[in-house]
């Protein structure tokens, strides 16, 4: 009979109580397990589904402006030395940067004043496939565009014009074809017409050519300034910059998320601790003799503290590895009913530290418990026997 011995005796002994204690504790590793995957999966899966509702990031050639006035009147603001963007140059650049893997759409914008039979519109040049990842907000009455001569038009340029799904028309002299129009968003779209960024290069005499970018970039995994800071520096010439409200509305929704998963985990864990600790006490309670007899032959008040924390020790090991790999088949069922479109897999390094992690506050919340035991003396503990 030795230190290690006696506790897996006990344990045998009271196997009833020995597994309520395990099922309890195996069940709140389990719940922490989860919510701490989903939780992750979930700040992933929520932020790349956030993307589909704006950019975060404007790239803007760099310019000057002037303002002129003569005679008392105001001629307005003059911008100078401005040179557009190269899109496939830009392109390039962006994906030379070290967090690349942090940018989700990179959107490019030609912005032309252009004629829908006759009548001025402003026509905006895009990438159809880029486009619709980045407003995964829009409706359309109709279809997007899938050939080079269909376009697009806002509602309320749609309304001014007389514009339907399906519509014949000309765009500075180009037969086109209206393939849908775009229900009201209540923002700028709704006033122009979208088309390929190919067919209004070719009209605005620009081929190649974007007026600006719009990024959406993942910033959960690092500070939204480090994405700017090297966007600038690979694109001298150009301004870059971060929509800050957007930002931090997109964080927030994510922060969120870990947040109550954190405090959930939390109280679950305190009541995990306070189960293993009133199990402890009680067990203290019931083998007072034990104790007593493990005094009287010639144990230490240090042996029977370690009896007793290395009994809760093992539970708490025990429910760790069960935890963690109970935890994770949850999790996979939680993110299928929620359609996060997150993954969970299996670590080998989240299962140590999940079992060791669990053995640690197990371990901890015997220590009142065993320092009770360890302070009973032996001939109090006789006098009933």
């Amino acid at each position: 009979m030795n230190l290690l011995t006696i506790p897996l005796r006990n344990v045998r002994r009271k196997w009833l109580k020995s597994a309520l204690l395990l099922g309890v504790f195996a069940l709140a590793a389990t719940s922490i397990t989860a919510l701490s995957l989903v939780s992750r999966a979930v700040g992933a899966g929520m932020e790349e589904k956030l993307t589909a509702f704006g950019a975060n990031i404007l790239i803007v050639p760099r310019s000057e402006t002037l303002s002129v006035s003569y005679g008392g009147f105001s001629l307005g603001d003059l911008d100078f030395g401005t040179e557009m963007l190269v899109a496939d140059e830009v392109d390039k650049a962006i994906d030379s940067i070290e967090l690349r893997k942090n940018i989700s759409v990179v959107a490019p914008k030609l912005i032309h004043a252009g004629r829908v039979e006759g009548a001025p519109a402003g026509v905006i040049g895009v990438r159809w496939e880029r486009e619709k990842a980045l407003k995964g907000y829009w409706a359309v009455d109709g279809s997007y565009p899938e050939k080079r001569n269909e376009v697009l038009a806002g509602s309320k340029l749609a309304d001014r014009l007389g514009l339907r799904p399906g519509d014949s028309t000309t765009l500075d002299g180009r037969p086109v074809t209206i393939s849908g129009v775009l229900m009201p968003t209540g923002s700028d779209d709704d006033s122009v017409l979208f088309a390929g960024l190919s067919l209004v290069g070719e009209m605005a005499g620009t081929p190649g050519r974007a007026t600006f970018m719009e990024v959406a970039a993942l910033c959960s995994g690092c500070p939204i300034e480090d994405i700017v800071g090297q966007l600038a520096k690979a694109l001298p010439g150009t301004e870059v910059t971060a929509m800050q409200q957007v930002v931090k509305q997109r964080m927030y929704s994510i922060r969120f998320v870990e947040r109550l998963a954190f405090g959930v985990s939390s109280v679950i864990l305190l009541i995990a601790c306070a189960s293993v600790g009133l199990s402890m006490l009680s067990s203290v309670n019931e083998r007072v003799r034990e104790i007593g007899l493990l005094r009287s032959l010639g144990f230490s008040r240090q042996g029977v503290f370690t009896v007793f924390c290395f009994e809760a020790l093992l539970i708490g090991l025990t429910a760790g590895l069960a935890g963690y790999l109970l935890g994770l088949g949850a999790s996979s069922k939680i993110l299928s009913l929620l359609d996060m479109g997150g993954t969970t897999s299996f670590s080998a390094a989240e299962l140590s530290l999940s079992a060791l992690s669990a053995a640690l506050v197990a371990a901890l919340s015997s220590v009142p418990p065993a320092l009770k035991a360890a302070s009973v003396e032996p001939s109090k503990a006789l006098v009933s026997l």
